[in-house]
């Protein structure tokens, strides 16, 4: 019997999604030890990291780091296939879709802010949605939306004026999203 080995080759490109992917990871973690006044309402701290990393280096290498951090936090946090990973996934998934549509228009348009506004939003109304449609069906949610499109709000300016900061006081030769 001949002994079979597979050798995996890590490019830097790898490396450096690993490395953005387990800060992300990292902060998720630490948001999880905070503990929220309201359920449901986070500060979404790991956004930043998917931020920066669609500024410098594109839509593909944030998906890749958004979708490491929903699933490697899941699992850390023993949320694997709970309606909370269904809830995060599907409001990182749309996130997501609505930055790839969007950095397709003219920067003037959005920046960091704008992009992290429009994420945010999108983030907790697909979460809403699926809380309405999937877990409590024929539940009126809709009187909790002031509450919660206030906490996207908030939370969405200051994850994107943090995001403005780190581009800003880190320059990066490869920083426009595409």
């Amino acid at each position: 019997m001949t002994p079979s080995t597979i050798e995996l080759i890590a490019s830097p490109e790898d490396r450096r999604i690993a490395g953005l992917a387990a800060a992300a990871i990292g902060l998720t973690l630490a948001e999880a030890a905070i503990p929220l006044p309201i359920p449901g309402i986070k500060p979404g701290l790991a956004n930043i990291v998917t931020l920066v990393v669609l500024y410098r280096y594109g839509w593909r290498s944030a998906a890749w780091v958004a979708g490491l951090r929903i699933v490697a936090g899941a699992l850390a946090l023993g949320q694997f296939l709970t309606p909370a990973f269904v809830l995060s996934l599907a409001g990182g998934v749309m996130s997501l879709a609505v930055l790839a549509a969007v950095i397709h228009l003219p920067p003037r348009w959005f920046g960091p802010v704008g992009l992290s506004l429009l994420a945010a939003f999108t983030h907790i109304g697909t979460q809403l949605l699926v809380v309405d449609v999937w877990l409590l069906p024929g539940a009126s949610i809709l009187g909790l939306l002031p509450l919660f499109l206030s906490a996207a709000w908030l939370t969405g300016i200051a994850n994107g004026l943090a995001t403005t900061h780190l581009l800003k006081s880190n320059p990066h030769p490869e920083e426009s999203p595409s």
